[in-house]
């Protein structure tokens, strides 16, 4: 499996990963502030999000607004999936994700963000060139990677809501368990 991604790589994210807010901002954090990576996505994954965020009980103006940020801050993000791309992807268990996985081809995408693991088999997505993380997973490697740039980003989103970077991080508690407990070892 591909794991080694460099400053920079292209990283498709799920729409699992865009929804919850903390998450979210913390990635997009890391894409914007310091470059760590690019975000991609389809237009079928903000769909996607905005159905999430609707369930999450946000308001069409709260929806709205998460939605204009992201098309701001990353205008390149936003992958057109060729008919002949989704067409292309290997046979994937959920086929309601094959626009995932046709946006990480048609990105040059070096990794696919996700919680939903199981709907990414690693032998279907190896032979792409695609490597498969767990939002702690890649966390976890943007860590060890840039440890003080990871710590000013959190350490930015809690200044951000008025917060601590470790209530930021207990947020994370339950999902990104190894993350917290590399970044909440990191003095700061």
């Amino acid at each position: 499996m591909v794991r080694n991604l460099n400053r920079g790589d292209s990283v498709a994210l799920d729409a699992c990963v865009l929804a919850p807010m903390p998450l979210c901002d913390t990635l997009l954090r890391c894409a914007e502030e310091y470059a760590l990576f690019r975000p991609q996505w389809s237009a079928e994954t903000l769909v996607e999000v905005r159905r999430t965020l609707k369930k999450f009980g946000r308001s069409a103006s709260q929806i709205e607004r998460r939605m204009q940020f992201m098309q701001t801050y990353f205008p390149d993000a936003r992958v057109r999936v060729l008919p002949s791309r989704l067409e292309g992807v290997p046979e994937i268990p959920d086929l309601g994700d094959r626009h995932v996985v046709a946006a990480a081809m048609q990105a040059n995408a070096r990794a696919i963000v996700t919680f939903n693991l199981r709907h990414f088999p690693g032998h279907a997505l190896e032979p792409l060139g695609i490597a498969i993380y767990s939002p702690d997973e890649f966390l976890v490697e943007l860590f060890r990677r840039n440890p003080d740039e990871i710590v000013n980003v959190l350490d930015q989103q809690a200044k951000a809501i008025g917060q601590s970077r470790s209530s930021v991080l207990e947020r994370f508690k339950a999902g990104l368990p190894e993350f917290v407990a590399l970044a909440g070892e990191r003095p700061g």
